[in-house]
């Protein structure tokens, strides 16, 4: 039905047959979302759009909660899609919905909630003016912070409005309502719950509950027909005093959610989030498959790091963020050499390090390495791991027995792609091993150069060969010391990049 054709006044609405009082009567919100994803289960079409990796695990808790009519809440560390699923359960709303205008808390036309509303309809009857609201105009967020009120949330005595109608202050026309009232007939959604004030909260449970709350001393009676959605990080939502019990046990559905499971599903994210077209340069873009797993695996192996504080998650952000800094490096490379297709190398992945940084949070040991050491760490140990996915079978005695007898190489990170293959030639053997990972459609030396370096790379990742500022590539540091007869130590110098 198009806006023209939509009723304007309440006689029309009553006589309309898809808004009339016989079939819109008594029916929630959480009724119509329930309908509108029965209709989307018996039609086979996707819940939520682009949402990966919860299609077996969270969704089907999503859609069960929805079911049951429940208020929700997701449980989850940040970079976990939790506001993303919230704001989609929008899509679930009708197109439109009538409402008395000029309403504050957009009242139903056949049960005012507000004395505003029933003034308007006993006044105006038939002709009282209806407005319609969309599903995003049905949405309501709230970001929980400590200094929010309950003035905020739930509304508060305006005097000025008082004075100007001459109302007491008593009178339920005088109130000024906040966030959840106006939410009325809609999707409420409070992110970071355990953050709210303790009384807030007890002001939260009353409206699930009883459906009443007090303002100012004033018990106002605010039925409100809403979906009450929350996010929480699990820990602090466990934690005796961050959330009152009461209000927790009206909480219907309780929900975890989860990074990816698998590589595979994080690359898709990343190739979904990650601004990789970039459609303002003549220049080709193509990232090597290797590339986006060791951006990925450093996500997953800083998941796993005692250095890095896991209560505070790892967010997705960091490879979504990570790829794009990959990709302007090697962007960057690509304009002052000339280079016609930009292909990003691991040296792109160590220069990276600004988006990789600020998206962790450091234990105690990891303070005292700092956060560049532990970051490098990192892209070591993703390296060594997406290595041993390609190489672990193939022999390197022949690569690693060059660097032995005397061999260095020296990769600039702003060297063009022939310099690196032309240099990568003098080993017997490396580049052809290199092309393994290299797909057959495009062997190029800007391919061929970033395959090179990361067999490099893996090679330096496992200790098999050393690598530092001024020499670059070289034999594994211990080997060389020993043939010098020099003792050395028992771990690696850390590596400066180029």
């Amino acid at each position: 039905m198009s806006s023209a054709s939509l009723p304007t006044t309440l006689g029309a609405l009553r006589r309309s047959r898809r808004f009339s009082e016989e079939a819109v009567r008594g029916r929630s919100v959480k009724d119509e979302i329930r309908e509108n994803l029965i209709a989307r289960l018996r039609e086979g079409k996707p819940i939520f759009s682009g949402i990966v990796g919860f299609d077996d695990t969270v969704i089907p808790q999503i859609v069960n909660a929805l079911l049951s009519r429940h208020n929700f809440i997701l449980l989850g560390l940040r970079g976990q899609a939790k506001s993303r699923i919230l704001r989609q359960v929008t899509d679930l709303l009708d197109p439109e919905l009538p409402c008395i205008e000029g309403t504050e808390i957009h009242d139903d036309p056949y049960a005012p909630l507000s004395r505003q509303g029933r003034m308007i309809v006993a006044e105006k009857g038939d002709d009282t003016p209806i407005a319609y609201r969309t599903p995003e105009q049905r949405y309501v967020e709230k970001l929980a912070t400590p200094d929010v009120t309950i003035a905020d949330m739930i509304g508060d005595l305006d005097p000025i409005k008082a004075a100007r109608e001459a109302h007491d202050l008593s009178d339920e026309l005088t109130i000024h309502f906040g966030l959840l009232p106006r939410a009325n007939r809609g999707v409420f959604a409070i992110n970071e719950l355990p953050d709210l004030m303790g009384k807030i909260q007890v002001g939260l449970f009353n409206i699930m509950q009883e459906g009443d709350v007090q303002i100012k001393g004033y018990p106002i009676r605010l039925p409100l027909d809403v979906l009450l959605m929350f996010t929480a990080n699990p820990e602090d939502y466990t934690a005796r005093g961050k959330i009152i019990t009461p209000l927790k046990d009206r909480i219907g559905s309780e929900i975890r959610t989860h990074y990816p499971l698998t590589i595979e599903y994080a690359i898709e994210i990343t190739a979904q989030e990650a601004w990789k077209d970039r459609g303002g340069s003549s220049e080709q873009v193509y990232i090597p498959k290797y590339i986006g797993e060791i951006v990925e695996t450093i996500a997953f192996v800083a998941r796993e790091d005692k250095k890095i504080d896991n209560r505070s998650g790892v967010s997705q952000r960091l490879p979504i963020s990570c790829m794009e800094n990959v990709l302007s490096n090697a962007e960057r490379r690509a304009f002052a050499t000339g280079e016609e297709l930009v292909v990003p190398r691991v040296a792109d992945i160590h220069a990276s390090l600004p988006s990789i940084t600020g998206k962790f949070e450091l234990e105690y040991e990891g303070e005292l390495r700092g956060a560049d050491h532990v970051a490098l760490e990192l892209i070591r140990s993703a390296v060594a791991q997406v290595y041993d996915d390609y190489f672990s079978d193939a022999d390197m005695s022949q690569i690693v027995q060059w660097f032995e007898m005397g061999g260095a190489l020296k990769l600039g990170e702003a060297a063009s792609a022939p310099e690196v293959v032309a240099q990568l030639r003098q080993i017997q053997g490396l580049l052809e091993t290199a092309e393994a990972v290299v797909d057959t459609h495009k062997k190029s030396d800007e391919v061929l150069a970033s395959a090179g370096e990361f067999l490099l790379d893996g090679l330096y990742a496992h200790r098999r060969i050393s690598r530092n500022e001024e020499l670059g590539y070289t034999a594994e540091i211990r080997k060389r010391k020993a043939a010098e007869s020099v003792e050395v130590p028992a771990e690696p110098m850390r590596p400066s990049y180029n």
